[in-house]
C-alpha cells in the first residue's frame, strides 16, 4: 500500500520548498506578466520570456524583404527588438527606423515615381547616418569582438578612401550620401562579409487612411523593395498593422509584387498560454523548455499557472468549476496584449484583496473594466477606417428580444445582416475610403476587426474562426456554413446591466 503525503509534510522532509506567497505589488506584476507594450520592455527580460514560433524563425531568414502583418497587441515591434537584439549579439549590423527618423522627408510631390525616389534617397541617406553612428558607437565602447572590430578598421579605410574622411569625421560634420553614392558603397566586397538589416517600425503611427497616408507608404514599400533588390547584403523588416496593409494593399497595384514578402504575425491560444507559462518560470528562476510545452495539451501544462493563479474558477453556468487556463483563453482575442492586460489587472485586485494568488472574485471584478478598454482599443485602432466605429460596435447591443434567446451574441448569417440593417436604419456610416456601406460590408468590417468570429459545431466541439485564419469570409461574406458570435472580450461591455447572465450565455473554448 502506498504511503501518501501533503505538500507540507513533503516541504518538512526536504524534498522540495514551497513556493514563496506573492505580493502583488506594481513591481511584481510587472516581473511576472510583463509590460502591455513588450517592446517597452528591457530587452535582457524580453529575451528571456519571449516565445520562439514560426513567425521568429521566418522573420530570421536570409529573405531580403519581409512585411509583419498583425493586429495592434500581437507583438510585431517585440519581435523586431528580439531580431535586432540578437543581430547585434552576432556582430552583425542592425539599424532601426522609426517616424521621428522621417518626419522631415518630403513627399509631398504628387508624382508617384517621384515620390518613390523621394523614399529612397531619403532612405538611403537616414541609414547611411545610423551605419556611421551604430559603428563609431562601437569604436568608442569595444563592444565588438576582434574580427568586427578589424571589420570596422577596413569600412574607415573604404571611407578615406571614398569620402577623403573617416567615421569620426563624417559623424562629426553630418555628411550624408545620395542614394547613388550609399548603394555604390555598400555594393563593395567588403559588404559582402557583413550583413545589414533595417527595422523599419511604427510607421503607421498617425495614420488617417486619406489617399496621401496611402500614396505615401505605397512609395515607401516600393522604395524599399528596389534597395532591397540593388544591395545584396542589405535586408529590411518592415511591422505593419493589418489595417494599415490592406489599406495600401487593396487601393494600389503596384503592391501586388510585395505580396509574396508577406509574413502574418498570428498566435494560437496553445502559444499564447505557454508564453504565460514561460513568463511565469523565468520570473521564478525556473527553466523551461518551450519546445516540450508547445507539443503537449493545454490541459497538461495549466499546472504551471497554479503558482499565481487559483487552479479552477468558481463561477457558474458554462464556467463552473472550468480550468482557470480555459477562462483566460475564452476571454483574449488571440493577441499576447490582452492577456497581460487582463492579467495586470486581476493581480492589482488581488493586490487590493491582499490575495496570494489570483482569485475568481479578482478576475470577475475586472472583466467589465477588460470589456471596456477593449472595445475603447478597437475603436481607437480602425477609426481611421470607419470614422463612427463606437457608434457601430455599442450599437451591436442585444435586444430585449435578443436577450430572452439565452444566445443574444451569436447570429446565423441571416440574422447578423438582419441585426446590421435595423443599425443602419439608425445611424448613418461612412467607409473612409468612399466603400459602400451595407449590411454586408459592415458585417465583413466587424469579422476583419475580430468583433465577431465565424464558428461551427464539430462533432461535440466548436470551431472558433479569426479573419486572419480565413480571410476568404471577408472578400464576399459568401456563407460558409457558420455562424456568427460577437467576440467574448466585448460582452460586459455591451451587456453591463445583464453581467449576471453572461456566464450561462458564453461558452468556454475548448482545450488545444
Amino acid at each position: 500500500m502506498g504511503l501518501n503525503f501533503t505538500e507540507d509534510q513533503l516541504q518538512k522532509l526536504g524534498f522540495y520548498e514551497k513556493a514563496p506567497k506573492l505580493e502583488f505589488t506594481e513591481d511584481t506584476i510587472r516581473a511576472i506578466f510583463g509590460h502591455e507594450a513588450a517592446e517597452d520592455e528591457t530587452i535582457e527580460r524580453l529575451k528571456s520570456y519571449y516565445l520562439k514560433t514560426n513567425i521568429y524563425n521566418s522573420m530570421k531568414s536570409q529573405i531580403p524583404l519581409l512585411i509583419l502583418v498583425g493586429h495592434k497587441g500581437v507583438g510585431k515591434s517585440a519581435l523586431l527588438k528580439v531580431l535586432a537584439a540578437e543581430d547585434k549579439e552576432e556582430d552583425r549590423i542592425p539599424i532601426t527606423v522609426q517616424p521621428n527618423d522621417i518626419y522631415n522627408l518630403d513627399v509631398s510631390s504628387e508624382n508617384f515615381l517621384k515620390k518613390i525616389e523621394i523614399w529612397k534617397e531619403g532612405l538611403s541617406s537616414i541609414i547611411f547616418d545610423k551605419l556611421v553612428l551604430s559603428l563609431n558607437e562601437h569604436l568608442l565602447n569595444q563592444v565588438s569582438n576582434k574580427t568586427f572590430s578589424e571589420w570596422i578598421d577596413r569600412f574607415n579605410e573604404l571611407l578615406s578612401n571614398v569620402l577623403g574622411k573617416k567615421l569620426s569625421d563624417i559623424q562629426k560634420d553630418n555628411i550624408s550620401l545620395s542614394n547613388a553614392e550609399f548603394t555604390s558603397l555598400l555594393k563593395n566586397a567588403l559588404f559582402r562579409e557583413k550583413q545589414i538589416t533595417i527595422y523599419l517600425d511604427d510607421l503607421d503611427r498617425g495614420w488617417e487612411n486619406t489617399s496621401n497616408d496611402v500614396k505615401n507608404l505605397s512609395a515607401m514599400l516600393n522604395a524599399v523593395r528596389d534597395l532591397s533588390r540593388e544591395i545584396q547584403n542589405l535586408k529590411f523588416r518592415i511591422a505593419l498593422r493589418s489595417d494599415v496593409y490592406y489599406a495600401v494593399r487593396t487601393s494600389d497595384e503596384t503592391t501586388d509584387k510585395i505580396d509574396g514578402s508577406v509574413i502574418w504575425q498570428s498566435w494560437t491560444n496553445h502559444e499564447i498560454l505557454v508564453m504565460l507559462i514561460k513568463r511565469i518560470e523565468t520570473f521564478f528562476g525556473r527553466d523551461i523548455d518551450q519546445d516540450y510545452l508547445l507539443c503537449l495539451k493545454q490541459k497538461d501544462i495549466a499546472h504551471y499557472l497554479n503558482s499565481v493563479f487559483e487552479e479552477r474558477f468558481q463561477g457558474n453556468g458554462h464556467w463552473e468549476n472550468a480550468p482557470m487556463y480555459r477562462v483566460l483563453m475564452s476571454l483574449i482575442r488571440k493577441r499576447p496584449r490582452d492577456l497581460v492586460k487582463l492579467c495586470t489587472l486581476a493581480a492589482r485586485k488581488a493586490y487590493l484583496n491582499k490575495h496570494a494568488l489570483i482569485l475568481t472574485s479578482d478576475l470577475e471584478s475586472v472583466f467589465k473594466n477588460y470589456s471596456n478598454d477593449r472595445l475603447t482599443d478597437t475603436s481607437t485602432e480602425y477609426k481611421s477606417e470607419l470614422p463612427k466605429v463606437q457608434e457601430l460596435l455599442l450599437k451591436m447591443k442585444p435586444s430585449q428580444k435578443e436577450l430572452t434567446t439565452g444566445t443574444p451574441c451569436l447570429f446565423s448569417r441571416e440574422q447578423l445582416i438582419k441585426k446590421l440593417e435595423d443599425v443602419l436604419s439608425m445611424s448613418n456610416f461612412t467607409f473612409k475610403d468612399g466603400k459602400e456601406v451595407t449590411p454586408q460590408s459592415l458585417a465583413a468590417f466587424l469579422y476583419k476587426i475580430n468583433f465577431i468570429t465565424a464558428r461551427k459545431k464539430v462533432g461535440n466541439e466548436i470551431l472558433r474562426v479569426y479573419y486572419d485564419e480565413n480571410q476568404y469570409i471577408y472578400n464576399d461574406f459568401a456563407d460558409f456554413g457558420y455562424s456568427y458570435e460577437i467576440h467574448p472580450a466585448y460582452r460586459w461591455a455591451l451587456q453591463p446591466s445583464n453581467i449576471c447572465t453572461l456566464f450561462r450565455e458564453i461558452e468556454l473554448l475548448e482545450s488545444e
